[in-house]
C-alpha cells in the first residue's frame, strides 16, 4: 500500500511566514516519525535561498494522520540549511532546553475572510453588520457565521489527534477561536501550526480564506485577533507561592522589546489600550485583568497561587515557537 505524506513547513516571507507543503509517496509506510526521511525543496521559491544554491532541507518533527486524505499523513517539519544547521527562518530552533516542565495553552483567534467581498462572512458588501456584542459565543444565523466550516475543522483536528481543548465564536462577526494545550513548548508550536494548516485547507472547500492579521478591519471599533499564551512550569504549578508569580510578572516588564519583537507583525494596530488590550509601549499585570499585558487568572489565585499566567500580547499571526521560546527564557531568568 502506498501512503501520502504531506510535508509542511514555514517559508521565509517577512514579516509573517506562510505555510507551505508538498506530498511524498511512500510504500509500506508504518506511520511513524522515524520512517519519515529528510527531504529537500527549492528555497529560492520560498525566499529561503538563492537560486545558485537553492536546496533547503525539511526535517520531520511531528506526524499525525491526515483525516481528510485516504492513506494520508501530515508531517510537520523544520527547515535546515543544506549543511544541516537550522535555517534563519526556523523558529522552532530558537526554543532552548525544551522539556515537559513548561506547559503551554495557546488561544488562537482568527477571522474567516470572503475573497469576493474582501470582508469577513457576516459583513455586508460595502458596510458593517450591527456593532460587536452579540457575536461572542453566539448561536443563530444572525450572529454566527460559517459554523459548518468551524465544526468540520474541529472534527478533523480531533480525528488527527491534535489536543484541541475547545472552540468558540469570538467578539467580532466572522471571528473564531480554537485552543490547543501541550506539555512542551515545541509540541505546542507543532500542534498550532498543524491546526492552522488544517484550517487553511478546510476553508478552501468553502471558498473562504483565513486572515491571521491582528487587526484586519483596520482602525475600526472591531476587535483584533490575538494568540493569548497561557503558560506554567513546575514552581508555578506546585509551590503555592504568590512571590513566584510576582517575580515572573516583574521580569517580563524588563523585556518588553524582546517580547514584542516576536509577538507578531502589525501588533501595534491591535495593542492600542482599547478592545481588551494594553498599549504596546506599556506593560502591566493583574488578577483577572483582560486589559493587562499579563493576566493572572482568578483560578490561579483561588487554587492557592498554583497554576498559570496568560500573556495576552501575542498576535494571531505570531509564530508560536518564537513566543514559547521567549516566555521560557524570561520565566527561567525570573526564577534563577
Amino acid at each position: 500500500m502506498k501512503s501520502k505524506l504531506e510535508y509542511i513547513w514555514l517559508d521565509g516571507y517577512k514579516p509573517t511566514q506562510s505555510l507551505r507543503s508538498k506530498t511524498m509517496i511512500r510504500k509500506d509506510f508504518g506511520g511513524t516519525l522515524e520512517e519519515c526521511p529528510m527531504w529537500s525543496f527549492d528555497g529560492s521559491s520560498t525566499l529561503q535561498a538563492e537560486g545558485n544554491a537553492s536546496d533547503c532541507l525539511l526535517k520531520p518533527v511531528m506526524i499525525i494522520p491526515d483525516p481528510a486524505r485516504k492513506n494520508g499523513y501530515l508531517v510537520m517539519t523544520e527547515v535546515l540549511n543544506a549543511d544541516g544547521t537550522p535555517h534563519e527562518s526556523n523558529g522552532r530552533a530558537t526554543i532552548e532546553d525544551d522539556d515537559d516542565d513548561f506547559w503551554f495553552g495557546f488561544e488562537q483567534e482568527y477571522f474567516l475572510w470572503n475573497p469576493e467581498t474582501n470582508l469577513p462572512p457576516g459583513f455586508p458588501a460595502g458596510g458593517y453588520p450591527p456593532p460587536q456584542g452579540p457575536y461572542y459565543c453566539s448561536v443563530g444565523a444572525r450572529n454566527a457565521y460559517a459554523r459548518e466550516l468551524i465544526d468540520t475543522h474541529l472534527d478533523l483536528c480531533l480525528e488527527a489527534g491534535l489536543n484541541v481543548e475547545g472552540i468558540n465564536a469570538e467578539v467580532a462577526a466572522g471571528q473564531w477561536e480554537f485552543q490547543i494545550f501541550a506539555k512542551s513548548a515545541a509540541r505546542a508550536g507543532d500542534e498550532i501550526w498543524l491546526a492552522r494548516y488544517l484550517l487553511e485547507r478546510t476553508a478552501e472547500e468553502y471558498d473562504l480564506a483565513v486572515d491571521w492579521h491582528p487587526k484586519p478591519l483596520g482602525d475600526t471599533d472591531w476587535n483584533g485577533s490575538g494568540m493569548h499564551a497561557n503558560f506554567s512550569n513546575g514552581p508555578m504549578r506546585d509551590s503555592g507561592d504568590e512571590s513566584v508569580f510576582t517575580k515572573i510578572c516583574e521580569e517580563f516588564g524588563k523585556h518588553i522589546p524582546e517580547c514584542i519583537s516576536v509577538y507578531g507583525a502589525h501588533n501595534e494596530q491591535r495593542l492600542t489600550g482599547r478592545h481588551e488590550t494594553q498599549s504596546i509601549d506599556q506593560y502591566s499585570y493583574g488578577v483577572s485583568d483582560r486589559g493587562a499585558s499579563i493576566r493572572i487568572p482568578i483560578g490561579t489565585v483561588e487554587d492557592g497561587w498554583k497554576g498559570r499566567l496568560e500573556d495576552r500580547r501575542p498576535a494571531s499571526n505570531a509564530d508560536p515557537y518564537k513566543v514559547a521560546a521567549v516566555i521560557v527564557k524570561i520565566t527561567k531568568e525570573a526564577l534563577a
